[in-house]
C-alpha cells in the first residue's frame, strides 16, 4: 500500500520504519527535512508539504507534537493533508491529541469523503500500545496497519475516543510520578535510604511502572527516560482541560502539572520529564540520590512481574 507518513521525529521514524518492514511504501514529511534522511535511506520518498504527501498516498499518517500542529498540517487550505487526500483515502492520527480538535478534523474528513481515525500510541513500536477511535468498520480495515506497529490495538470506540483514552492513561501516569517523588521524599527525610524504599514499591500497593523509572532516573541523577518534560508537561494539560469540559474532578492533576510547569520555568523543557523531580527536591530541602537506588533499577529490570512493560 502507498502510505504517507508527517512527522518523522522520535517516535514518527520508528512507527514508519514498522510500515516499511511491513512491505509498504512510504511518503514521508517532516518540518525538519533533515528527520527524513533515515526513512529515506530506507526506501522512502520525501516530499516538500503534507499536501504532496497525501496526493501520492492512499493513507497518511501523522505522528505531530500536539494539536495545534495536528490540526494545521490537516486542514491548512493550500498545504495540508485534505488538500491533497483523494475520496476514499484514510487519514490516521497518532499524535497525543485533544478529543474536540480530533473530532473537528474528523468532521472535516467526513466533508471530503475522507475516513479518520484518531489513534495515539504508548510505548515503542513495534511492542506499543495504541487506543482507537473512529468509525469501527474503518477501524477493522485499517486494523492490519496497526498490527505492524504496536502489539496491544483496542478500538475505543467513536471519534475523539482514542483521544480520550491516551489522555487518561498519561494522567494516570504522571500524577502517580509526582505522588511516588513525594513519597519517596517523606520516606527520605524520615531516615530511609529512597533506593532500599525503591526496591520494596514495586511488590507493594504503591508498584507502577511509571514508578520504574525513578531508580534509574532520579535516584541516579541522571534524569533521562522516556518523554521530555514539554511533551509530558502538554499531555497534562490537555487531560486536566478534559477533566474541566466533562466536570470530573482533576485535583491531583493539576498539582502535578504545577510542578511540571515550575520545572519548565527552569528551561528545562526539552529534557527529560524526570528533571520535575528537582522542583519536589527544593520545596523538601533533600535529594532523592541513593546507590542502591541503582541497583534498585536492575532489581527491577530483572522482576518477571515486568517482563513486556513499555517504558511509558
Amino acid at each position: 500500500m502507498q502510505i504517507g507518513f508527517i512527522g518523522t521525529g522520535t517516535m514518527g521514524t520508528p512507527i514508519a520504519g514498522c510500515l516499511i518492514d511491513a512491505g509498504h511504501s512510504l511518503g514521508v514529511y517532516d518540518i525538519r527535512r533533515e528527520a527524513t534522511q533515515a526513512l529515506v535511506g530506507r526506501g522512502a520518498r520525501a516530499l516538500d508539504t503534507p499536501r504532496a504527501v497525501a496526493e501520492h498516498s492512499a493513507v497518511v499518517f501523522t505522528s505531530l507534537p500536539g494539536p495545534g500542529e495536528m490540526e494545521r498540517v490537516a486542514l491548512d487550505p493550500d498545504t495540508g493533508i485534505l488538500a491533497g487526500l483523494r475520496a476514499g483515502g484514510c487519514y490516521i492520527d497518532l499524535t497525543t491529541n485533544a478529543p474536540d480538535v480530533a473530532r473537528r478534523v474528523g468532521e472535516a474528513c467526513r466533508g471530503r469523503a475522507v475516513a479518520m481515525l484518531d489513534a495515539p500510541v504508548s510505548g515503542r513500536p513495534p511492542g506499543m500500545t495504541i487506543m482507537v477511535g473512529g468509525d469501527e468498520a474503518v477501524f477493522a480495515q485499517y486494523r492490519p496497519l496497526f498490527e505492524a506497529i504496536a502489539r496491544n490495538i483496542f478500538y475505543v470506540g467513536g471519534a475523539g475516543t482514542g483521544c480520550v483514552a491516551k489522555l487518561v492513561t498519561q494522567y494516570l501516569g504522571y500524577t502517580n510520578f509526582v505522588a511516588s517523588l513525594e513519597g519517596l521524599l517523606i520516606g527520605a527525610k524520615a531516615g530511609v535510604d529512597p533506593g532500599i524504599l525503591a526496591q520494596i514499591v514495586p511488590f507493594s500497593a504503591g508498584a507502577s511502572r511509571t514508578f520504574d523509572n525513578i531508580p534509574r532516573a532520579v535516584l541516579s541523577g541522571a534524569f533521562t527516560a522516556g518523554a521530555t518534560l514539554d511533551i509530558v508537561a502538554k499531555d497534562l494539560f490537555l487531560a486536566c482541560e478534559l477533566a474541566r469540559e466533562v466536570a470530573a474532578p482533576a485535583n491531583l492533576g493539576l498539582i502535578a502539572h504545577d510542578v511540571l510547569h515550575r520545572a519548565q520555568a527552569q528551561g528545562w523543557g526539552s529534557r527529560g520529564f524526570p528533571i520535575a523531580a528537582r522542583i519536589l527536591e527544593a520545596m523538601a530541602g533533600h535529594e532523592l540520590r541513593s546507590l542502591e537506588g541503582q541497583n534498585g533499577a536492575n532489581y527491577q529490570a530483572d522482576d518477571p512481574r515486568r517482563a513486556g512493560t513499555d517504558r511509558r
